[in-house]
């Protein structure tokens, strides 16, 4: 009897513990759901993800400027990514401010709105536009959600953060998960 409840409770505990464990991070979104296909863009403009400059005495920076070269670092570190990680072979163009949306020449831009930083919950709120840089028209959206950065610490909560959208702009892209590398 003592051998069958101590089974029994050790089982509830490790469903408890998954659930707890699944419930803290986002959802993740790891199937294709824009329903063009983009695995033949072959010139990319990623899109500036803006992280509020004026936010910077909320997120606990002494000085704007501070903050400006967190929002820029991470910015490079998730461009650099991105195509060295996740679409490597394909020629990618990277906004360098806010401001910079220039895609011309490019087969596909992807734009960035609505991004929001939930220090509480680890979560980086963003929504993706697929947009043909020609006419200027919208092949997919991937709505406002929630990308969860399981790190230690502010900065690397973000970059980890960022990395998710990462994957997700791949699935989108290629049409599956990446393959792993050996």
């Amino acid at each position: 009897m003592k051998r069958s409840l101590s089974v029994l409770v050790a089982a509830l505990f490790l469903v408890t513990s998954q659930n707890v464990a699944a419930a803290r991070g986002a959802k993740r979104y790891l199937k294709k759901e824009t329903t063009v296909d983009m695995r033949n863009m072959n010139r990319i403009f990623l899109g500036w993800v803006d992280l509020r400059p004026e936010d910077w005495l909320i997120h606990g920076y002494d000085k704007q400027a501070e903050w400006n070269e967190v929002v820029n670092e991470l910015n490079s570190v998730f461009q650099h990514g991105f195509q060295t990680r996740y679409v490597p072979g394909r020629t990618v163009g990277a906004a360098k401010e806010k401001s910079d949306d220039n895609a011309a020449g490019y087969d596909l831009y992807i734009k960035f709105a609505d991004v929001r930083i939930d220090y509480d919950d680890y979560y980086l709120y963003a929504s993706i536009h697929f947009i043909d840089p020609k006419t200027n028209s919208e092949y997919g959206v991937i709505p406002t959600r929630a990308y969860y950065g399981n790190a230690w610490g502010f900065v690397n909560y973000l970059r980890a953060a960022l990395d998710e959208v990462n994957l997700k702009l791949s699935v989108e892209i290629a049409g599956e998960l990446p393959k792993k590398r050996k």
